[in-house]
């Protein structure tokens, strides 16, 4: 699937994206049966931005999957169908879904037999911008507005079957006002323009070809100009808006050197990638891959590219745009393998440290909302929720790089490379990538446990449960050295699987794998130097997906975030006193809970609370600055201007001018705080290390979609 990730900055908050789904029972239902496959798609659209409505008429070729009289779509549930006919004008009858509005099925004159081509016309209109309305609740895939539009594929903007699974090919036309630049898949033509006529305004006309059957029909449309750019035998079309087009060498740059990385890691692309590269408009997600060309939001973009989301979104040209899942079960091997590919370019360019923080962020995102379901199942999960993120996303990541410290790096490479000569261009399930894994285990070494890939997989994406390693031993003294005999506990009855164990002597440290089976597990390690006082470490290396107090607190925190992104802060508000029940000492913690009662004017519960978090541990280092601005608004709000002076004039003597913090304590020394929005804070500016900390950031619309879970970046 092709799809956008998730980050921010400094803090949680900053990090959350998309709108939480309630409860499981806000799950997606069960996937549909599509009697019918799409084809291929001759679409015309016009955008209006004055109503912010898009009107369309859409021909669509479709195959029989088997004897059907009955063709079942999915179409954006705000878009008001005004007819659909067969090919000789037949008009036909048809209807929504009235539990799940998207789908919508049409009554065919006759009942139609496999491989069978059925032509359908679609005439409708209405808007697409409404998030509460959207395939997934809560998070906006489509807008238009009078400077700007765009139409990702997941807002069903036209009628899909198979979704996500469906490749097929089609013409675009994508009418617009002559300001508008218009950018998308599939091959552009010259755009033709049509003068202003009375009342109506000029417009433009682009046409777009895709020949390559594919996840195609993805648009940007707002005033943008082209960069080309040539670099290490690339040729990329980067769109800016005019005042950036600065920026656009440096995007090439960073995205040639992540395509080389992964042409090494999976294999070259079916087709050399020329891509193109353009700014979206906020309000939606951070970034968005399709075939061939990769959006980034404009609250993303900034002249040092961030190369975590650029690697995320270019890994979903392999996975997502040329290996496509084969039902929205089997939605780990993109997803989860495009968002992994983001920490094999950090591992890369950052060596270890960077491997390891994207491996700590992926766990506190995966710990969220982890027993919701197993990975396997998540159809049952709308995508891009902030569920679906925490368990395909963020533990299937886990779960990759899980398999390669099971493996080995050099098999874990050749597995990828060969799944993808094998998939490339076609769709993958999960059963025919475990089965190819197997082929890939490594002999068992001499002491070594023997590797179960059945009960590994089994474990992380057929069941929930994240373990929690415990354990205590006794160390004996022996002619040769040192004996430790000791038991591992973990609370998964069903859990197996070999565990790395360190132990730090005085001399040259030990390692043994241990095999964890059950519940309780025990082991004996000989070493020849004396071990260390609390020198037995598990899982050294932070190769597993294990739950620990500081990650729970962290995750507990993210809930809250997210409800916070929602204006949900009651709920919120219960999601940091559950953090600040596990940690008493959490400054996050505290500073969140400031946070929302901050915005619920409940002033004297919020200068306590950030009273509470300069008095906790203060990680990370900027809950000291951002809490005495934010007393400081507490007490100008109150009209006591000499304490708010003082608490400004603190926030400066702290120094840390993280996402403009000295510029926000500076302005408010000058004049009080009187309740508009500020430019920029912890809350508020997600993206700030990915942009200027002047630009002013709204707490609804600046939601990034890749969490950086990691308080102290």
């Amino acid at each position: 699937m092709s799809r956008a990730y998730r980050s921010g900055a400094f803090g949680l908050v900053g990090v959350v994206a998309m709108v939480l789904l309630s409860a499981v029972s806000t799950a997606a239902q069960a996937p549909r049966s599509y009697p019918f496959r799409a084809k291929n798609y001759d679409v015309e659209v016009q955008l209006q931005p004055d109503s912010q409505t898009l009107s369309a008429l859409v021909k669509a070729d479709f195959i029989a999957n088997e004897v059907s009289r009955t063709l079942l779509v999915e179409l954006h549930p705000d878009l008001h169908i005004n007819s659909v006919k067969t090919a000789n004008g037949q008009v036909l009858s048809f209807q929504r879904d009235n539990n799940e509005p998207r789908y919508v099925s049409v009554g065919l004159p006759e009942t139609a037999t496999p491989g069978k081509q059925v032509t359908l016309t679609f005439d409708y209109s209405g808007p697409i911008s409404n998030e509460n309305d959207s395939p997934t609740k809560g998070v906006r895939f489509g807008s238009i507005d009078k400077t700007s539009a765009y139409l990702l594929l997941p807002a069903r903007w036209f009628p899909l079957t198979n979704y996500p699974s469906n490749r097929y090919t089609g013409t675009f036309k994508i009418i617009v006002p002559d300001s508008f630049v218009v950018v998308g898949t599939g091959k552009s033509q010259a755009p033709t323009s049509t003068p202003a006529v009375g009342k109506f305004p000029a417009q433009a006309t682009y046409t777009f070809r895709c020949e390559r059957a594919g996840p195609v029909g993805s648009f940007v449309a707002s005033p943008l100009q082209l960069t080309p750019v040539q670099v290490e035998g690339y040729d990329f079309s980067v769109y800016t808006p005019p005042a950036q087009v600065s920026t656009a060498t440096a995007y090439g740059q960073s995205l040639a050197h992540i395509l080389s990385s992964f042409t090494d890691n999976f294999g070259a692309l079916e087709t050399q990638p020329n891509l193109t590269v353009a700014q979206m408009p906020d309000g939606s997600l951070d970034g968005f891959s399709a075939p061939g060309l990769l959006l980034i939001s404009a609250r993303m973009w900034a002249p040092k590219p961030n190369e975590e989301l650029l690697a995320q979104l270019a890994a979903g040209q392999w996975w997502g745009d040329s290996v496509l899942p084969a039902t929205a079960s089997d939605v780990w091997l993109t997803d989860g393998l495009s968002h992994y590919a983001s920490a094999l370019y950090e591992e890369q360019s950052d060596g270890v440290t960077g491997l390891h923080r994207a491996l700590e962020s992926f766990a506190v995102g995966a710990l969220m909302y982890e027993n919701e379901m197993p990975i396997a199942e998540a159809q049952r999960i709308d995508a891009y929720s902030e569920q679906y993120q925490s368990v395909v996303d963020d533990k299937g990541a886990l779960v990759f790089h899980m398999l390669r410290s099971e493996i080995g790096d050099d098999n874990f490479t050749v597995l990828l490379k060969e799944f993808y000569q094998n998939h490339a261009g076609k769709t993958a399930t999960i059963d025919e990538f475990e089965k190819l894994s197997a082929t890939k285990a490594p002999p068992t070494k001499p002491g070594d446990p023997p590797l179960n890939l059945v009960a590994f997989f089994s474990q992380w994406l057929n069941s929930t449960g994240v373990p929690e390693f415990k354990m205590d031993y006794i160390i004996y003294r022996t002619t040769k050295g040192f004996k430790i005999i000791g038991k591992i506990h973990q609370d998964l009855d069903t859990f197996r699987m070999p565990v790395e164990v360190k132990v730090e002597t005085e001399g040259n440290p030990e390692f043994k794998r241990i095999l964890v089976n059950g519940t309780t597990s025990p082991f004996e390690i000989d070493t020849f130097g004396r071990p260390k006082p609390g020198g037995i470490t598990i899982d050294p290396g932070n190769n597993l997906l294990k739950s620990s107090p500081k990650l729970r607190v962290r995750a507990a925190v993210a809930r809250g975030e997210a409800f916070a992104e929602q204006g949900r802060y009651y709920e919120a508000i219960q999601e940091y006193q559950r953090a600040l029940d596990l940690a008493p000492n959490n400054s996050l913690a505290d500073f969140r809970m400031g946070e929302a009662m901050f915005y619920q004017k409940n002033y004297q519960a919020a200068a306590n609370a950030f009273r509470a978090a300069l008095g906790g541990d203060l990680d990370p280092k900027w809950v000291d600055v951002w809490s005495h601005i934010y007393i400081g608004k507490i007490y100008d709000l109150l009209g006591q201007r000499e304490r708010a002076v003082n608490e400004y004039s603190l926030a400066q003597h702290t120094n840390d001018d993280t996402a403009g913090a000295q510029a926000e304590a500076a302005r408010y020394l000058q004049k009080a705080y009187n309740g508009e929005n500020t430019a920029a804070s912890p809350t508020q500016n997600a993206a700030a290390q990915t942009k200027a900390p002047e630009q002013p950031a709204d707490a609804k619309s600046d939601r990034p979609v890749l969490k950086k879970r990691n308080p102290d970046q």
